[in-house]
């Protein structure tokens, strides 16, 4: 048995379109359309040329963006109080410019310069916190890696970490070492984050 639509619905359908197609008929826009026709052939084909436009330029590939590779780090002196660059990959502390600390240990330690913008100046960049070895990792040879470990876990084990104002190192993987690194990467007044400035 198959379904069939009573008279009185497709009585009331045809009204409603006959009714709509009036009121279109009678509409100003219709009559400004039919007066006017170079007019709207006019603007639908710049429309569509702006469209065009838009879609090539979303759809042009990007020059390839280079890639600058350095090969330099930042170091404190603790000495001076200067920061000076060296080769990257080296374990702080190393020789600092100065010489050595009064007690004979070396005076380099590595420094983290954090930026806000794509080119600072010297104003415009400061540092966030310096690095050094735990000497008692040192000697314990190379610390384990707990494979659980959050990635800032694995590169805090053996290291020791301060602030410029502060005057004792604390281990980097500590509650501590964590606050001064979270610290040191919390965004300015605009949320923006700090990234690490590579010295040239």
């Amino acid at each position: 048995m198959s379904f069939e639509v009573p008279d009185w619905l497709k009585y009331e359908i045809r009204e409603k379109l006959e009714r709509l197609q009036n009121r279109w008929e009678h509409l100003a826009v219709r009559k400004w359309v039919n007066d006017n026709p170079t007019l709207v052939v006019g603007i639908t084909s710049a429309s569509v040329l702006v469209l065009l436009v838009v879609v090539i330029w979303l759809a042009w590939p990007e020059g390839a963006v280079p890639i600058v590779e350095y090969d330099k780090e930042w170091f404190y002196d603790l000495n001076t109080g200067e920061l000076f660059s060296t080769s990257e990959g080296l374990t702080p502390p190393i020789e600092a410019p100065s010489g050595p600390l009064p007690n004979g240990a070396a005076a380099g330690v590595r420094a983290y310069v954090l930026t806000y913008v794509s080119e600072p100046n010297e104003s415009e960049r400061f540092i966030a916190f310096l690095e050094t070895t735990d000497p008692q990792s040192r000697s314990a040879g190379s610390p384990v890696v707990d494979s659980n470990a959050s990635g800032a876990e694995q590169w805090g084990k053996g290291k020791l970490i301060r602030r410029l104002r502060d005057k004792q190192w604390f281990p980097a993987d500590s509650r501590r070492g964590r606050a001064i690194f979270e610290e040191a990467f919390t965004p300015n007044e605009n949320g923006e984050r700090p990234y690490y400035f590579q010295p040239k």
